[in-house]
């Protein structure tokens, strides 16, 4: 088993070299200390989220806090092209379900969308509190699949913002039930972004699509079968990781 992987804030590891030594506290000590339990002599990893790594062995533990003493510093390249998820907002944490996966399968953006069909809506301190809900669980996420740098939740997208991301990026994709082009055939850049766009329960309206086929989007589908909101963005992000990434 790979050893656990724990985040410590950015910039914390720029100037860090072997033998050096790390302190881990905070809700992340916690969690190492009091709810995994590792002890003196384990092995661990910490990440500052941003792709870098620093490999070691856990020297002292405290109440919720210990210290690691590094063997091995190392840095993560920033993957090309980049996936960003599109995901729109869904009931029952179906899109908390949709950004969970995709963490763990790749994607390095997250763009929250408020599309037309989209039950669930932020305002106010909902808004607030269900971003910083989207943030813990794509760290979450991260930590569990031993990732070096954690997706940027942006903030909420409305059509016009969503636009403008398909716009500046190098490929934005529709996921579409009535789209006739395979996203397995779909050709990918080599560098900078491609873009992946999933809707709500209610699928996307006709006026989205058009807005998003007029900014340069193409509509794509995953097969025959019809995907809920909760798993057609990892399906996707699987099948180009595994093009690109997983080779």
């Amino acid at each position: 088993m790979s050893a656990p992987l724990f985040f410590v804030g950015a910039g914390r590891l720029d100037a860090v070299a072997p033998g050096d030594v790390v302190h881990l506290d905070g809700p992340e000590g916690w969690h190492a200390a009091a709810v995994t339990r590792l002890t003196t002599g384990e092995q661990l990893v910490v990440a500052d989220g941003s792709g870098r790594l620093a490999r070691g062995r856990v020297i002292s533990v405290g109440r919720g806090e210990l210290d690691l003493s590094v063997d091995d510093v190392s840095h993560s390249p920033e993957p090309a092209p980049r996936f960003t998820l599109v995901q729109a907002l869904a009931k029952g944490d179906r899109d908390l379900l949709a950004i969970e996966v995709a963490t763990e399968l790749g994607v390095d953006d997250v763009v929250p969308w408020a599309a037309s069909r989209s039950i669930v809506a932020w305002r106010g301190d909902r808004a607030v509190k269900a971003h910083a809900k989207w943030e813990r669980t794509v760290l979450a996420a991260a930590k569990q699949a031993r990732r070096a740098r954690v997706p940027v939740v942006t903030d909420l997208a409305d059509r016009d913002a969503v636009v403008r991301r398909i716009a500046a990026s190098d490929l934005a994709l529709v996921l579409h039930e009535e789209a006739t082009e395979p996203l397995v055939g779909a050709g990918l850049p080599g560098q900078g972004e491609v873009l992946l766009i999933v809707g709500p329960e209610g699928g996307i309206s006709p006026e989205e699509t058009a807005a998003f086929v007029a900014a340069g989007a193409r509509t794509v589908r995953l097969g025959d079968t019809v995907l809920r909101t909760s798993t057609a963005g990892s399906a996707a992000i699987a099948l180009l990781s595994g093009r690109s990434r997983w080779a």
